[in-house]
């Protein structure tokens, strides 16, 4: 039975494989293929994106040692003081060599105006041209003929020699190479036969030119410290643009030669200084040791002064030769030292607007400073500016270029002045006429003044002691004025007597600004100062004292 069944299996099998094929069993086996052909297929698509992976990752770990790398880097900026001594060190270079060149001695050429002839004249001249250019025609003519008789005839020599050379040259190319003949023969010489001697001429010539000596407010250029100073004024009033410093440098030395500046600080002054003098003054210094200079416009208004141009230009040379003056007078032996003005313009009364020509000429004066003195402002304060000043000053202001400049311009209405100058310069050091205590009656502008507010309504004691016998002095002023004013000394002593040394006052606008009284002390004590203030504003008090014993008497 099992070989039966064995056999039944076995003829399945035979029969299975013997069955005959049809059309539709031969199209069968073509999925055969596709199993050898698809997984080939698949492998290659996964492969792909693992490849891009690993490049995106490649990739990633770069930029991110790229990163590393940078932030491990550290990038040194270089300081603001690395900068002005890089820029100074190159713009002495420049100027070094301008002096070798004698750059700075450069004439100005000045076109002269053409002077027109008569009318006669004119004619005659056109009539002798006329004549003239017929004879000039012909001789040109005749200089043309013989030159082209020349060049007819040259060509007849150089044929014979361009035979010659073009034989040379095919005979050489033949065999690949080409003669030293051939090569001199086909060079064309353009060398003049006095060139070589030229470059020794001129080499000559610039071992026998020496530096130029330039000096600029009284400083030689590059001799020592105190030119540095100066250059780098220069440099900041052209933001360290190192030529643009140079440039201007060079038309400041140039304007100053044009001026005879040097000469104008040594003139002496004209009848006009003492008018002169009541509008422009240096005095005294700032908070910080700069020596002030103060300006008013309202003087301007006089019009014998400043009638016509001329007398204007007189007044612009005086103002000149008191910067110049000024200038000299300062410390350029450091970068650290005071070589600076502050400037204090007071515009009270000054003239309005409608004077176009006046204010064109002011800022033509002020330009002229601006590009001859550049730096010399550490600030610059305008008081008593009125409302009519505002639209002025967008006009004036745009004159200042540079932004340092600006910054440096304090604007200030009549209410403010006083503040806005005590802010910057100690009121000891600001004169009388600007609301200070600075002047020549008692005490000198060593003495400290102190300030104190009144407030509205109430009264304000001060008390100046004196230990012995001596004489005590005082100043005192109240901005504003509208006060009572009274002092008195009072003994330390018991039982003596109280001395009424000036009786209460009103002090008003038009009294003397400043109060000035002493008083001879025979015993210890001290005196009482009392400012009764009924008005609705609060007042500032400024006052300052010294003791001078019997015996200095």
């Amino acid at each position: 039975m099992a070989q039966e069944e064995g056999q039944k299996a076995a003829d399945v099998v035979v029969v299975s494989t013997e069955k005959p094929m049809t059309d539709k069993e031969v199209t069968v086996p073509a999925p055969v293929p596709e199993k050898e052909v698809t997984p080939p297929v698949a492998s290659d698509e996964k492969a792909v994106p693992e490849k891009l992976a690993v490049e995106a990752e490649a990739e990633k770990s770069d930029t991110v040692k790229e990163e590393e790398t940078v932030v491990a880097e550290k990038v040194i900026v270089p300081t603001p003081e690395e900068l002005e001594k890089k820029a100074l060190e190159e713009f002495k270079e420049l100027v070094r060599e301008a002096l070798n060149k004698r750059e700075f001695t450069t004439p100005v050429k000045e076109e002269k105006p053409e002077e027109k002839k008569p009318a006669e004249e004119e004619s005659k001249e056109e009539e002798k041209k006329e004549e003239e250019t017929p004879a000039q025609e012909e001789t040109v003519k005749s200089e043309e003929k013989p030159s082209e008789a020349t060049e007819a005839a040259a060509p007849a020599e150089t044929k014979s020699e361009e035979k010659a050379t073009t034989e040379k040259a095919t005979g050489a190319e033949e065999d690949g190479t080409k003669t030293v003949e051939a090569i001199e023969e086909s060079i064309v010489s353009v060398t003049p036969p006095d060139s070589a001697a030229a470059p020794v001429e001129t080499a000559a010539e610039a071992e026998s030119v020496e530096p130029e000596e330039v000096s600029i407010y009284g400083v030689p250029l590059l001799q020592d410290q105190r030119s540095e100073v100066i250059l780098l004024k220069f440099l900041r009033a052209r933001d360290f643009k190192v030529k643009e410093a140079l440039a201007m440098l060079k038309n400041t030395v140039q304007w100053r030669k044009e001026n005879k500046i040097d000469e104008l600080v040594e003139a002496e002054a004209g009848e006009e200084a003492s008018e002169f003098e009541k509008m422009v003054f240096a005095h005294g210094v700032d908070k910080e040791g700069h020596v002030v200079i103060y300006s008013s416009y309202g003087e301007f208004q006089n019009k014998e002064l400043f009638s016509d141009k001329e007398k204007l230009n007189k007044f612009l040379n005086w103002r000149i030769q008191l910067q110049e003056k000024c200038v000299r007078g300062l410390d350029f032996s450091s970068p650290d030292a005071k070589s600076s003005f502050v400037y204090v313009s007071d515009f009270r009364n000054a003239p309005g607007l409608g004077k176009r020509a006046l204010w064109q000429f002011i800022r033509r004066a002020v330009k002229q400073f601006e590009d001859n003195y550049p730096e010399f402002a550490t600030r610059e304060l305008f008081i008593n500016v009125p409302w009519w000043y505002i639209p002025y000053y967008k006009t004036f202001g745009s004159i200042i270029t540079s932004p340092r400049t600006r910054s440096k311009m304090v604007l200030a209405g009549p209410s403010k002045s006083a503040d806005t100058i005590f802010k910057y310069i100690s009121p000891e050091q600001v004169p009388v006429k600007y609301g200070g205590l600075s002047n020549d009656i008692s005490l000198t502008s060593g003495d400290t003044v102190t300030e104190a507010i009144v407030k509205p309504a109430a009264k304000y004691t001060i008390e100046l002691p004196a230990s012995e016998a001596c004489t005590l002095s005082w100043e005192l002023r109240v901005l504003g004025a509208d006060v009572s004013y009274g002092a008195q000394f009072e003994p330390t002593t018991e039982g003596s007597y109280v001395v009424i040394v000036s009786k209460n006052r009103k002090i008003g606008l038009t009294d003397e600004p400043v109060i000035t009284n002493s008083f001879k002390v025979g015993e210890p004590g001290k005196i009482v100062i009392t400012i009764d203030n009924q008005t609705s504003k609060k007042k500032k008090v400024l006052y300052r004292f010294k003791t001078q014993p019997m015996s200095d008497l």
